[in-house]
Formats: structure tokens, sequence, C-alpha cells
């Protein structure tokens, strides 16, 4: 029985990371169905492996690494996979001058970025109530999202058919990722209404959101919760 107590939050890192790994070969062969799937699936197996390690008390350094790791695939990976797949049918030309290399490798510097951002998360003891920087589930669900409901409805195409805005949108994911900035993190710190006004105004708005846009409100979820973010900073303590 302790064995299952202390590795079961493990095994759900470890299912995270075999999810992420499949989705992004999914992504890589174009299911990207499956690959939404999946990601769905480790932003869950993400959420429960950290509630089952409190709620059973089986908190390690193994299973911190694990965790990290797992993220590493499923979203740090994925979204850079995802950037080069939208920028791959662009040439090696930029504003008329011919590059060295195709574009579309630029778009792995959201992976690039995401393995910084993790790697500081570890080391920061402060991120407990509040996160520094966008976290790499929420940097994925918005640059897959965009992608998806590009591909599905044709939304945002102004983005994905112009290759400067796209350079644009990677430079902004990787910066904010590791960007100062106070995000809302899902972790109560008091039961009092006051004390978590930007969680419930993330809730409500995030919840009208999808109703209104369905897909396309996805991503559209994601830059909501920057601007309450922001807007909320200061009672991120």
């Amino acid at each position: 029985m302790n064995f299952i107590k202390n590795n079961l939050a493990n095994a759900f890192t470890l299912a995270n990371l075999l999810s992420g790994t499949i989705g992004v070969i999914n992504l890589i062969t174009g299911n990207y169905q499956i690959t939404a799937l999946c990601i769905i699936i480790s932003l869950i197996l993400d959420f429960f492996d950290g509630f089952i390690a409190r709620a059973m008390k089986s908190n390690s350094n193994l299973g911190a690494q694990l965790d990290s790791l797992a993220d590493m695939v499923s979203f740090g990976v994925l979204p850079g996979i995802t950037m080069y797949k939208a920028l791959d049918p662009f040439s090696a030309q930029f504003l008329g001058a011919e590059l060295p290399f195709e574009l579309k490798y630029l778009g792995l510097f959201i992976t690039l970025f995401s393995c910084l951002r993790l790697a500081i998360f570890n080391l920061d003891e402060e991120q407990t109530y509040y996160f520094k920087g966008l976290n790499t589930p929420s940097n994925t669900i918005l640059i897959f999202g965009l992608y998806y409901a590009f591909l599905e409805t044709e939304s945002f195409s102004f983005l994905f058919e112009n290759h400067l805005l796209l350079l644009i949108l990677t430079a902004i994911s990787s910066w904010i990722l590791i960007a100062p900035i106070r995000m809302i993190a899902m972790k109560f710190k008091s039961k009092q209404i006051k004390d978590n006004y930007p969680k419930i105004a993330l809730a409500i708005g995030a919840i009208l959101i999808l109703i209104i846009f369905k897909t396309v409100g996805i991503p559209l979820v994601i830059i909501y919760y920057i601007i309450i973010s922001v807007l909320f900073r200061k009672q991120l303590v």
C-alpha cells in the first residue's frame, strides 16, 4: 500500500507525459483533433497529480522533477511544434530577403522559453498562490487554441496568413512565459469572497466566453486570463 500511496501521483504525471507525447506525434502527422484531446487529458492529469500528492501527503523531490519533465513535453514541446507547423507554409524569405534557414524553426523558441519558465518555477518559492508569467499549460492552450480554431473555423486567418504576425506572436508567447507579471493561480489562500475576486471574475468570464464563442473562445479565455491578472495584480499576493 505504501508503494501505491507514494507513487500514485507519479503515475498520473507519467500518464500526462504519455498523453503529451501522443499529442505531439499526432500534431506532426496532422491529426489535430487527437492532439486537442491529448492536451485536455494532459491538463486533467497535470491537475490531479498535484492534488493526489497533497491529499495523500506523498509530495517528493522526485515527483516535482517528474512533473516538470512531463510538462516540458505536453506544454513545452507541443506549443513549439504548433508554431513550427503554423510557420511551415512560409518560405525562407523574410521582408524580401533570403534567409539561411526556414522561418518555421523560430517557432521552437516557444519550447525553449517553456523550458526556461519551468526551471525558474522550480527554483522560485514565491509562486504558491500566484504565478510569475504565464504558466505553460495556459500558453499551450493559447497557441494551439488559436491554430485549432483557424483550422476548424478559419478564425484568426489574419494571423495565420501573415508570417510577420506569427513571429510577433512567437516573441510575445516566449516573453510572457518568463515576464515578471503576476498571474492568477487557482489555489485558494482564504475562503473569504473578497480575497478571491480575481478567481471569481476569471471563472465567470471564462464560462461566458466559451458559451458565446465556443471553439474560438478557447484561446480568448487565455487572453482574458492575462487581462484579468493584470487588472487584479495588486491583489495577487
